[in-house]
């Protein structure tokens, strides 16, 4: 009697948010899915905004080793 009635409260509650009938495997998939997907697009921006930062780091100090060195004919 336990397992029909959380059985039956567990029903009611996948109705409550939508995810009814034959389609609720498929939905929660696709609902895993986006997530999924989600952190991946969340984890390449922020390698993304890294490897960029990086490298502005890197052509700044670069380009202040070219102006200390004079490497463009007389400087300021």
């Amino acid at each position: 009697m336990l397992a029909r009635a959380a059985e039956q409260g567990a029903k009611r509650a996948l109705a409550d948010v939508g995810l009814e009938g034959n389609e609720a495997a498929l939905d929660i998939r696709d609902l895993r899915s986006l997530l999924d997907c989600l952190r991946f697009v969340r984890r390449t921006a922020v390698q993304t905004a890294v490897r960029l930062i990086t490298t502005g780091i890197l052509l700044a100090l670069i380009a202040g080793l070219a102006i200390k060195l004079k490497l463009f004919g007389n400087g300021p």
